[in-house]
């Protein structure tokens, strides 16, 4: 690696490394795969962005968690020094995530002895997640798409005049620019019980619940950041949009498996307030029959 060694002094590498995986489990590592993760870089295993070297053992582990905790979905990763070569920067506050390295621990003369084998210590050092870093762009992968265009949801989507993006490595809605950020069509997989095309459109329904929610539409309240008890009923109000739109176009409605992040928070908004469920069925609703006026109106119906 090309970054610096961090400071030996008082760190240990070992506790560091084990204490970030902890961190991980207590926070529900694993439980979360997007139905995008195909088609990328399959987060089993993580690569160094500079050299295109898979990561190895511990490391692995390490960067797996990191991911959960934080919910990247690349698995592209390099030091500080390594993103300046490849001409991106590390925004500003981001912390790099913890990996070890061996180096050849050098003899002293006086240390002698007949064996002549090499010791090496550990030493670590920083990398970070593609998604902490600006002026990079993703590999282009070939992959061959298996969903299948659905002509009655595409003249749904389009009709809703949304500003609808593919390309991103995650579907989210921007508040701030007004945008729906959707991965591309060939990332997605299917399910046991649905189809890569079903996924997509669950996702798509899902963000268009969103987007319904901006200050000159509905004008819902967002939450400020991830985790937050607002943030979390915004999810649980896509959730139910999405399962209303999925049922009245006849697709299967996945759980997007992300929501295990939530859940924790719903049952604590559940629990606090009975009539929680009620609101967040009614803000559903109310987003639902926006869609269907919208797009009605937009057909000339």
């Amino acid at each position: 690696m090309t970054s610096a060694v961090l400071s030996e002094s008082k760190f240990d590498v070992y506790r560091t490394v084990t204490e970030q995986i902890i961190a991980a489990i207590e926070a529900g590592a694993g439980t979360c795969k997007m139905p995008w993760h195909a088609g990328i870089v399959p987060m089993t295993m993580p690569i160094n962005a500079a050299t295109e070297a898979p990561y190895r053992g511990v490391n692995i582990i390490a960067l797996w968690a990191t991911a959960a905790v934080n919910r990247y979905i690349t698995g592209y990763w390099a030091s500080y020094k390594q993103w300046q070569k490849l001409g991106a920067q590390v925004r500003g506050g981001e912390r790099g995530s913890v990996i070890v390295f061996y180096k050849e621990f050098e003899r002293s003369d006086s240390e002698g002895g007949d064996d002549e084998r090499p010791r090496f210590v550990a030493r670590a050092t920083r990398v970070f997640n593609a998604e902490q870093v600006d002026g990079w762009e993703y590999p282009s992968v070939k992959v061959k798409s298996e969903v299948v265009l659905n002509e009655q949801l595409e003249a749904f989507t389009l009709a809703t005049k949304a500003n609808i993006l593919h390309g991103s490595h995650r579907a989210c809605y921007s508040r701030h620019t007004d945008r729906i950020e959707m991965p591309k069509p060939e990332q997605f997989v299917g399910t046991p019980t649905s189809s890569p095309t079903e996924a997509y459109y669950a996702v798509l329904l899902h963000e268009l619940t969103h987007w319904t929610g901006a200050p000159h539409r509905l004008n819902r309240e967002f939450g400020l950041r991830f985790g937050d008890r607002a943030y979390a009923f915004e999810e649980l109000i896509a959730e139910l949009g999405a399962a209303f739109l999925c049922s009245a176009l006849r697709i299967v409605n996945e759980p997007r498996a992300d929501h295990a992040a939530y859940i924790s928070n719903w049952l604590e908004i559940l629990d606090r307030d009975p009539k929680a469920i009620f609101t967040a069925a009614n803000q559903a609703q109310k987003a639902v029959e926006y869609l269907a006026e919208l797009t009605s109106s937009n057909l000339g119906r």
